[in-house]
């Protein structure tokens, strides 16, 4: 691998491009007329515009991004997160170009992102899975049938896609038939596929997820995050490891995040997700993200491990460069994502020009991001602004250097979430670790609510 076009934009762009220049790779930025001076396009090697600000008309666009690739002579390309790392034909295209995909093939990517699928291999590979149907359902009559079976509340699910699009919770028959039609023009919308799968509601749980490496051969797991702070299915604050996870829960989701990966030859960086039920433990396979993660950086701080940089080796056709044995979590790792909205406004986007910028630094504090004074926000994509990462010997020193950190976080010109995340270090049970994936939302409503 000599030349890597980056297929994206912000934070994991500039993060990308790091990594292939810590490994004397060349780079190639990709961008919209958006992010003409955008701090990725400065900082590759050189740019490719591929069309105007709107990301269906650019960052979207798998042709140009093939062409801009063949013109400029690289010979790999990295979706990054987001956009189109996902999108099984669009890997595809790659390859068929001559080109090298840096993350799974296309058929796994394929088979992965259908949810039904990915539970029948889950299964197969003996990772639990929650109970629901085995396949998708089409229509609110089987929707209804199935339900019975597996018990109320229920969960419908898109079968195509993720991202909380198509997801709605029911609590009985009633409200499942009012609720599926909905979901289903949602997903068909979203994913052009309507089709809906169903599964056991767990009331709390925590969501969980398991960092793995695999090279088509062999795989490996780097522990697991914790990732149930969430607002409207997106995730606000994650951590590396999860706590309230004991030993024995650890040692069976990771092994079995490894053993899915090699059930199905899985090549690169990706993500194994479970729900952990707060009263049984038990923990069940929910979905694989086929991609690095916004959150990765918090892996990479426990374990040493430059994920970016291990996704350029195996996909330049190197073998997993560490056995399991090798790879050992040590301390604690903490990400806030800070976007550009105000709190204060129901989280309202908040695009426009920055004044000054001022970013935390310090020992064990890591920030992404392509902010930097000056800079504009544009509104057409999504408002990460940057993630402040912090890395403590336990959870209590990870805590006490996030609100270091925090405190030095400056953007002026634009409301951020910066202050919010102050606020939730401050909580009881942030500090306790005792939360679950509705507690942020649960906390934001009686935050709001008038004394």
């Amino acid at each position: 691998m000599k030349r890597l076009l980056v297929a994206n934009r912000g934070e994991i762009a500039v993060r990308i491009i790091r990594a292939a220049r810590d490994l004397g790779i060349s780079t190639v930025a990709v961008h919209s007329t958006a992010d003409t001076d955008a701090r990725h396009v400065r900082l590759a090697d050189a740019a490719v515009e591929i069309g105007p600000p709107a990301a269906n008309k650019s960052y979207l666009v798998a042709d140009a991004i093939v062409e801009a690739a063949r013109s400029s002579g690289a010979d790999a390309v990295h979706p990054g997160y987001g956009f189109l790392s996902e999108r099984a034909a669009f890997a595809a295209a790659v390859s068929d170009a001559g080109l090298a995909f840096v993350g799974p093939d296309a058929a796994v990517i394929d088979q992965m992102g259908d949810k039904v699928r990915a539970r029948q291999v889950a299964a197969a590979a003996g990772v639990p899975t929650v109970p629901g149907t085995p396949g998708g359902v089409e229509d609110v009559a089987a929707a209804v049938a199935a339900a019975a079976e597996i018990g109320y509340p229920v969960m419908l699910k898109a079968a195509a896609g993720g991202g909380g699009r198509g997801i709605r919770v029911v609590d009985d028959e009633a409200g499942l038939r009012e609720a599926f039609p909905a979901a289903s023009r949602e997903a068909a919308n979203a994913f052009g596929d309507g089709r809906m799968y169903l599964e056991r509601f767990v009331r709390r749980a925590r969501h969980v997820e398991v960092q793995v490496l695999g090279d088509g051969s062999d795989a490996v797991h780097l522990f697991e995050r914790e990732c149930s702070l969430q607002r409207r299915r997106q995730k606000v604050v994650e951590e590396a490891l999860a706590p309230g996870i004991d030993a024995g829960v650890r040692e069976g989701m990771t092994a079995a995040a490894a053993r899915l990966a090699r059930e199905v030859g899985y090549r690169s960086a990706g993500t194994v997700e479970f729900l952990v039920d707060d009263e049984t433990h038990e923990f069940f396979f929910i979905e694989m993200n086929t991609r690095i993660q916004v959150e990765h950086p918090t892996t990479e701080l426990v374990t040493g491990v430059d994920l970016v940089a291990e996704q350029l080796r195996i996909a330049a056709g190197e073998r997993l460069s560490r056995a399991q044995d090798d790879i050992v979590a040590r301390g604690w790792a903490i990400e806030f994502r800070i976007n550009a909205e105000d709190p204060t406004r129901g989280f309202l986007p908040s695009p426009g020009k920055v004044g000054t910028v001022e970013l935390p630094a310090g020992p064990w504090v890591r920030v992404d991001t392509w902010l930097e004074s000056g800079a504009t926000v544009p509104p057409f994509y999504d408002s990460l602004l940057a993630k402040v990462v912090v890395w403590g010997e336990d959870r209590e020193s990870a805590i006490r250097r996030s609100r270091r950190a925090l405190a030095e976080f400056t953007v002026e010109g634009v409301p951020t979430t910066a202050g919010l995340h102050t606020e939730i270090l401050d909580q009881e049970w942030f500090g306790a670790g005792e939360f679950h994936t509705g507690a942020l939302e649960q906390w934001l409503s009686e935050r709001e609510e008038p004394a």
